[in-house]
């Protein structure tokens, strides 16, 4: 990074590493060469479209879990779109036919309802239904869409075998930041209730929630997985990773504006966990910052906090080898992915702006945020 370019940049701002984000498009684009499958932007988890110039060379397309995230798949990554939602609205139905390639409904009756009148608008419409395998490994049941009483898909005892003439494919989505093992168990539940239909099916979209570019995901059993379903079943095979596009490519960076004492010392950044990092507290995860370690570890402990009157709106408690001041930045990991799209001007907070740091090094900013963002998201 060019360190003069960085203290030069506005606070708060969220940094995209360009290089980081190639990196990881091209172990994506190793998955998709080797397994020929086919792999789609997930834009709930990763929709910065000023970085869509790159990423559309890898991927073939964007997945969309409504109208506006279907526009935005249109308008700027111009490939495949596919999109889903829990629900449709009367109203939006023809305009989001009109933008996709793929319509996934999470239900027997919503499929009934629009999917004549969404081939009527665009007869090229590949139509779909999102299943439920009543089997997850995931972490946080918050984050579990095959929990107890889910509204995500539909379970075998509701599947309406009626609608296997329109039918072009089946989703399913189970995966939460996990492996290719999840996945791999994940498959045998879903054969298991679902396999009897995958055959006479065009494709299969095995959702999101693979940390393909995790260092230590285990990207040969994900290409055998797909190779062998692939042989099974001849159909095309999808996946719709979000998070593992955005991981680990470019930091948060805040700045100190005061440090006041109340039995332990506490940093008050420009920025907030409630704010910019919500998943920080809904997850909840502890992110790390860049040269802290944990309490204790180092010198200097400070509670970090966010500049809201949210008393919770708290990073957490790290250490430094030097004592924090007035000025300092902090850079908190790993912040492209669940951020953005999360981020909200609760309590009148600035929006971070949006940086991008070019392969040569050279820092662009291409969004800043300012009081009429705020303004005109109220009447």
């Amino acid at each position: 990074m060019n360190k003069s370019e960085i203290n030069n940049l506005p606070s708060p701002c969220w940094l995209l590493e360009e290089k980081k984000l190639q990196k990881n498009l091209e172990i994506l684009k190793m998955i998709e060469e080797k397994s020929h499958a086919k792999i789609l932007l997930a834009l709930k988890g990763y929709a910065l479209w000023k970085s869509f110039p790159l990423i559309k060379q890898y991927l073939d397309g964007c997945c969309a879990s409504g109208l506006y995230e279907a526009k935005l798949a249109h308008e700027e990554f111009g490939k495949e779109v596919h999109t889903y939602a829990p629900a449709f609205k009367e109203e939006e139905i023809e305009e989001i036919a009109a933008l996709s390639h793929h319509l996934v409904f999470n239900s027997p009756a919503q499929f009934r309802h629009f999917a004549a009148k969404a081939k009527k608008v665009n007869p090229a419409l590949s139509l779909g239904l999102r299943v439920n395998p009543e089997y997850s490994e995931s972490p946080k049941e918050i984050y579990n869409p095959c929990g107890l009483h889910s509204r995500l898909g539909t379970t075998l005892n509701h599947f309406d075998e009626s609608l296997l003439p329109q039918l072009d494919g089946l989703h399913f989505h189970a995966l939460c930041e996990q492996d290719s093992s999840a996945l791999e168990n994940i498959l045998k539940h879903f054969e298991h209730k679902f396999g009897k239909y995958i055959a006479a099916m065009k494709w299969i979209n095995f959702g999101g929630g693979h940390h393909i570019t995790r260092k230590d995901y285990d990207t040969e059993k994900l290409i055998t997985l797909i190779k062998k379903f692939k042989i099974r079943y001849g159909v095309e095979v999808y996946l719709e990773p979000g998070e593992a596009v955005g991981w680990e490519t470019g930091p948060l960076i805040a700045t100190v504006l005061d440090i006041v004492h109340n039995g332990i010392d506490i940093a008050i950044l420009d920025t907030s966990a409630e704010a910019h990092m919500p998943d920080t507290i809904i997850m909840p995860y502890r992110a790390e910052v860049r040269g802290a370690g944990k309490a204790g570890e180092k010198r200097y402990t400070y509670r970090l906090a966010g500049n809201t009157c949210l008393a919770g709106d708290i990073m957490g408690d790290y250490s430094f080898d030097a004592q924090l001041k007035t000025g300092d930045r902090i850079f908190f990991e790993d912040q492209m992915h669940y951020t953005m799209v999360k981020a909200t001007t609760f309590n009148g907070i600035k929006l971070p702006d949006i940086a991008i740091e070019r392969p040569d090094g050279h820092i662009e900013v291409v969004r800043e945020f300012g009081y009429r963002d705020f303004k005109q998201r109220l009447s």
